[in-house]
């Protein structure tokens, strides 16, 4: 009969000599572990231990192969037994996968943070996981494919307050490398937590293009938009009306940045502060008032900065025509 277990002592004095001789002693003892457990399956598969005659018997060994598993701990050489009818694949390890999927999460996480698949290698190999090329990587990250596609075309609900931005990329498209706008927009849901809406990639910023992405977020179940933030791109803000139908108020990060150019470095600091304070404001004529305070402040300093600053005011903030739209028609509905 078959023998299904071994002596823990036996197993021990093994580890323990595996362990000494081994220059990396955690890898050798794994590489031990498995092929008990190896050996153990094929056992009880064919009903018989190595060389042993049995009534049982329902097959033959037939030697070993080589086979590398990458894992946690570094590359382990595996001595897989080999068997006459039926094969054998050990229930540890995945059906035609090199590697075991805590590796592969970790490769794909390394990917989405932005890691090229060639610094990905080398640090593989660091850490003693062989053999693992730029196109096995890449191979191994196929799968976030549709993951990314179910995320880009789930269902959306309403969000009141958008953020759209765009950022441009290198994108390989037909055997060439072109700068391509890469548009994300960022909602808040009605519970006050903001997800990323959606993503997509577009020749330039034209109002086609943007219209377009609006289209595909409203198919997608958006509603409920009454204000979007962006920066002064006449053709998103067309897009904006005509598609959403929403307030549009020209984003503060933006606006600093294009007023803040035209001041020195050593009082950017102070101007910034002082624009700050405009929009702490709780109604549209105390943010006005104080807007007035900071174009006399630094008028003859920096009339530059100031006459950008207000020529922008009214698209800045819009969000208080937003607010005062919301008070007014809550209050008709109290009535």
């Amino acid at each position: 009969m078959a023998k299904d277990r071994i002596d823990r002592d036996e197993l021990a004095d093994k580890l323990v000599e595996a362990a000494a001789k081994a220059e990396d002693p955690i890898r050798a003892m794994a590489e031990m572990i498995t092929d008990f457990v190896m050996e153990a399956e094929v056992t009880a598969k064919i009903g018989a231990e190595p060389h042993q005659r049995s009534e049982e018997r329902t097959g033959y060994r037939n030697g070993h192969r080589e086979r590398r598993w990458d894992t946690r701990l570094g590359s382990l050489k595996l001595k897989v037994p080999k068997v006459r009818e039926g094969g054998y694949v050990p229930s540890f390890i995945e059906h035609r996968k090199r590697s075991e999927q805590a590796l592969i999460s970790v490769i794909q996480e390394a990917v989405v943070q932005g890691v090229s698949t060639r610094k990905i290698e080398n640090v593989l190999a660091e850490f003693g996981i062989a053999g693992v090329s730029a196109g096995q990587v890449s191979q191994l990250c196929a799968g976030l494919d549709d993951k990314v596609q179910q995320f880009r075309e789930r269902r959306l609900g309403e969000s009141r307050y958008v953020w759209v931005d765009a950022v441009y990329e290198k994108v390989r498209e037909d055997e060439r490398v072109e700068s391509m706008a890469v548009v994300i927009a960022t909602g808040v849901n009605p519970q006050g937590r903001r997800e990323v809406l959606g993503l997509d990639v577009i020749p330039t910023e034209t109002e086609e293009g943007w219209t377009q992405f609006f289209k595909t977020l409203k198919e997608r179940g958006l509603s409920g938009v009454q204000l979007v933030i962006s920066d002064a791109h006449g053709g998103l803000k067309n897009a904006v009306r005509k598609v959403l139908k929403a307030e549009w108020q020209r984003c503060k990060v933006h606006f600093y940045r294009n007023v803040l150019v035209q001041v020195p470095k050593r009082s950017q600091a102070e101007v910034s502060e002082a624009m700050k304070a405009v929009f702490v404001q709780r109604d549209e004529k105390s943010a006005r008032a104080k807007a007035a305070e900071v174009v006399r402040q630094f008028q003859n300093r920096y009339g530059k900065a100031m006459e950008i600053f207000e020529a922008g005011l009214d698209d800045v903030l819009s969000y208080l025509h937003s607010l005062l739209s919301k008070t007014r028609h809550a209050g008709s509905g109290s009535r």
